[in-house]
């Protein structure tokens, strides 16, 4: 079974499944995840809409294999957005990436490749799985500009063992270079780069238009002084460098948000810098690093990998980082790496 998306990477997955296993044996299904009714208009997004399912169909039909849509309206809303406001609103800086991949896609994609009858889930992701002494690594793709694995970092051995990322070894030029030659419809479609469910708006409005409140706050220093005023903390994130007004003698950071009191705390670059955090709802590949484990973590997707050293053994991850950094929000996930392999991921807090 493919998840098919719509976009050319999920095409080629499929087309290369398709080449392997025989089109008889290979069946696609896109997941109708957002009603686009009520937000098209606002939105303007390019994903999850109705012509995504549309490209998804095309595809199917030139490679001549058995295609489905499922609705998944309501999970995607209770699992990936109403999360993501709450989050916002409380000011931390919600992943939704991770959270629809770990809630949403793979465990019911899974589950209806096993009513299938499918003994594999295969989907477009850039990322690799290798089969060392009994035990599955998830690593990062060849193509390191496309990588996803970051994404990833939720699946378990159990999964693992089923799902495949046939684009893995590939860069996006082989894959649209395979798109034209199969003819496929969406060899040239564009990649769609924001969040698919807030597209083109932004981010604040998106969210305001969520039930978020808009609210006078104060920006404070991290003595306590007032240096300015905002409209709520869901406008900001930690690290955030722009938006912060002028006026300041120093390039100041966002260090800190405080939903209680609607403060937006700020910094000197030095002032904000960390050198440790926690992080939670841990998930680990295989099994827990023991404590003392030195690694690299990543706190955003596109973040330079930092040198690290790990201690899993309480409720908590604790995370020592070897050189300092800027932007560990709350929210996002931290994964933790060793070279290229994804030993698992916890949501900072």
């Amino acid at each position: 079974m493919v998840a098919m998306s719509g976009g050319v990477d999920s095409s080629v997955a499929a087309a290369l499944t398709a080449d392997q296993n025989g089109r008889d044996r290979c069946v696609g299904v896109a997941m109708r995840l957002y009603s686009m009714a009520e937000d098209a208009v606002r939105t303007g997004r390019t994903c999850c809409a109705p012509d995504d399912l549309y490209d998804a169909r095309r595809a199917a039909a030139a490679l001549g294999i058995r295609f489905f849509v499922y609705d998944a309206q309501e999970r995607f809303h209770d699992q990936v957005i109403a999360p993501f406001v709450a989050a916002y609103a409380q000011g931390a800086t919600p992943n939704p990436c991770v959270r629809c991949n770990d809630h949403v896609k793979f465990d019911w994609l899974l589950d209806r490749a096993r009513k299938l009858g499918a003994g594999e889930l295969v989907t477009g992701h850039y990322a690799r799985v290798e089969l060392r002494d009994g035990r599955y690594r998830l690593l990062r793709a060849a193509d390191a500009a496309k990588d996803q694995s970051y994404f990833l970092h939720g699946l378990s051995q159990q999964e693992l063992a089923l799902v495949r990322f046939p684009l893995g070894e590939l860069t996006k030029t082989q894959v649209r270079a395979i798109a034209r030659a199969r003819c496929l419809p969406n060899a040239d479609k564009p990649e769609s780069m924001e969040i698919c469910f807030v597209g083109d708006t932004p981010l604040p409005q998106f969210l305001e238009s969520h039930g978020v409140s808009r609210t006078h706050g104060e920006i404070v220093d991290v003595q306590g002084a007032v240096v300015g005023s905002h409209q709520g903390v869901h406008r900001y994130t930690v690290g955030q460098r722009r938006g912060l007004g002028a006026g300041f003698k120093l390039p100041l950071y966002v260090a800190s948000l405080d939903s209680a009191r609607q403060r937006v705390v700020v910094g000197t670059r030095d002032q904000v810098q960390r050198h440790d955090f926690r992080a939670l709802a841990a998930s680990w590949v295989d099994s827990a690093p023991a404590a003392g484990t030195r690694c690299e973590v990543q706190i955003r997707h596109r973040g330079k990998p930092l040198p690290a050293v790990l201690d899993p053994s309480g409720p908590e991850v604790e995370v020592k980082l070897l050189e300092p950094a800027i932007g560990v929000a709350p929210g996002q996930s931290a994964v933790f790496y060793s070279g290229d392999e994804v030993l698992g991921g916890a949501t900072i807090t």
